[in-house]
């Protein structure tokens, strides 16, 4: 194990990427590429949809706002991870500047962080809409949407500052190769020359803000919404106010589930290479689910989607 002493201030690191693969870079360029253009084009329509539809629904701003993470969450991993796929193989791995390094990182966990945020916001919104029906237009109204998507915002950008400065104070030293198709957290605290728990706190700091206060919130409202369900009497109307929630459980599920196996465990369980598998399924497979569940769920963003496409389709 390196000492203290050892460590340095790296001018970069190099990301592996999946150069140790390159019969493979081919192939999984062009299925990265369409699962890409996929997901920037479903939640690109979602948020079209959302945009042009006249008074809508707060539920469908707090859809709005999380296409339009998801569509950003996208462009800080992808596009990089193509750029080394399509580019010359290197063995030595892909440069990134410790500035660049930083800036990613900060950017994934703000993005990550704010939608955790949202989704105990969009869970607060379905309580008030089983639980408290009629008051549901004075509580839930475009002005506190508005107030609760600019806190979730800030209270992401505010955690992933706070992560990235602790992360990037940790002293580095030996190789700065990074296991990883981009700057994780997990990849760099895994570079870092301590190997006691203290370098870990603040990614437990992190996930006790960002997955378990959140999901506090979530429980509470679904505990909520539960007991309401079996208060009434009529089949057809517990069925109707259970669909409304089933898109955004499914979501919360795939988001937290994958967040909380990703990064809520001790870094000596952390294995680079099943991580890097981890990861590319959560940065691509689960971003592209997300418009999809809602699209399919959800009546109203299916009407404004539709009526987006007819638009189209009569301009062309």
């Amino acid at each position: 194990m390196d000492s203290p002493s050892n460590a340095t201030i790296p001018c970069g690191f190099l990301l592996q990427g999946f150069s140790e693969f390159p019969h493979l870079r081919p192939a999984l360029f062009l299925l990265l590429l369409g699962v890409h253009l996929a997901t920037l084009g479903g939640n690109l329509l979602i948020l079209l949809a959302v945009i042009s539809a006249a008074n809508p629904p707060p539920m469908l701003l707090f859809l709005c706002q999380l296409a339009a993470i998801e569509f950003c969450y996208s462009l800080v991993v992808v596009p990089r991870s193509l750029a080394d796929l399509a580019g010359p193989l290197r063995l030595k791995g892909s440069p990134i500047s410790y500035l660049g390094c930083a800036v990613q990182m900060q950017m994934f966990v703000a993005l990550g962080g704010t939608e955790c945020f949202l989704l105990a916001a969009m869970a607060y919104d379905r309580y008030v809409a089983i639980c408290h029906p009629l008051r549901y237009p004075a509580l839930v109204t475009p002005g506190l949407c508005g107030r609760l998507a600019l806190a979730c915002c800030l209270g992401g950008l505010a955690v992933s500052v706070g992560l990235t400065v602790a992360v990037f104070h940790l002293p580095f030293c030996g190789s700065c190769m990074l296991v990883h198709f981009f700057c994780d957290i997990t990849a760099l605290l895994h570079l870092a020359c301590t190997r006691s728990y203290v370098d870990e706190l603040p990614l437990l700091g992190a996930c006790v803000v960002l997955l378990l206060l959140p999901s506090a919130l979530i429980l509470t409202s679904y505990g909520a919404i539960a007991s309401a369900l079996r208060r009434l009497h009529s089949p057809e109307g517990r069925s109707k106010a259970a669909s409304t929630c089933a898109s955004h459980l499914a979501v919360t599920f795939l988001h937290y589930g994958c967040a909380t196996y990703m990064y809520v465990r001790p870094k000596a369980t952390y294995t680079p290479q099943r991580d890097r598998i981890l990861a590319l399924v959560y940065t691509n497979v689960t971003p592209l689910l997300y418009p999809l569940i809602y699209s399919l769920r959800n009546r109203e963003i299916t009407s404004a989607i539709g009526r987006v496409l007819g638009r189209w389709r009569g301009s062309g």
